[in-house]
């Protein structure tokens, strides 16, 4: 299964696209902060990944506040074809209180 589930905030965003099928689609950057415990130890995690909403996700997204903690869901899946790179894909997101 490919699911992740991710509290972050929206760093960066670029401003809404559509593909050459016109679909509305945009890009961003997430950063995630916590602490989580790995063998009994707690660790920081601090890490800023790349991540799109597309369809109708995107204008919703596109609207929401930059810095604000949301949680994200989505998956994983490479840039393209011939990347290595991953990018989140979002298919929902809500505010976190």
């Amino acid at each position: 299964m490919n699911q992740l589930c991710l509290i972050a905030n929206i760093a960066e965003r670029d401003v809404l696209r559509y593909t050459p099928a016109g679909i509305p689609i945009v890009s961003a950057k997430l950063l995630h902060d916590s602490e989580q415990v790995e063998a009994g130890v707690p660790r920081s995690v601090t890490f800023e990944i790349t991540a799109l909403a597309a369809g109708e996700i995107s204008r919703r997204f596109n609207q929401a506040e930059l810095g604000k903690p949301f949680l994200f869901t989505g998956f994983l899946a490479r840039k393209n074809r011939n990347s290595k790179s991953l990018v989140f894909h979002i298919v929902d997101f809500e505010t976190i209180t």
